[in-house]
């Protein structure tokens, strides 16, 4: 875990958004815009906002389920409620236009 971020893998995944409100980060090590949502989403996590867990998730490492949320540009961000997906944003956030997404969601 990075601050308060999860790490999910292709292993971990379905447990993890399982239930509750979880915030996934798709995104790859290579990706300079990904790199600039980092601090934004560690700043979200510590303030645990809404109480929804801010989670990561590798494409380049878990490519079965970024294949399966036909993720194909990053950073996406897809919020999952319940294991549902319910939100998805595409490309580099601020922290209100996250937070509006979890409150829509809560």
């Amino acid at each position: 875990m990075v601050g308060e971020i999860k790490k999910l893998t292709d292993e971990n995944f379905e447990s993890e958004i399982a239930s509750g409100i979880t915030l996934v980060d798709f995104f790859a090590e290579w990706c300079g815009p990904c790199r600039m949502m980092t601090p934004i989403l560690e700043q979200i996590a510590s303030e645990k906002y809404k109480g929804a867990v801010i989670a990561k998730l590798d494409i380049d490492s878990s490519q079965n389920t970024a294949s399966q949320f036909q993720v194909t540009s990053v950073p996406t961000l897809i919020l999952f409620k319940d294991g549902k997906e319910v939100h998805r944003l595409v490309g580099l956030r601020d922290a209100v236009a996250i937070k509006e997404v979890i409150d829509s969601a809560v």
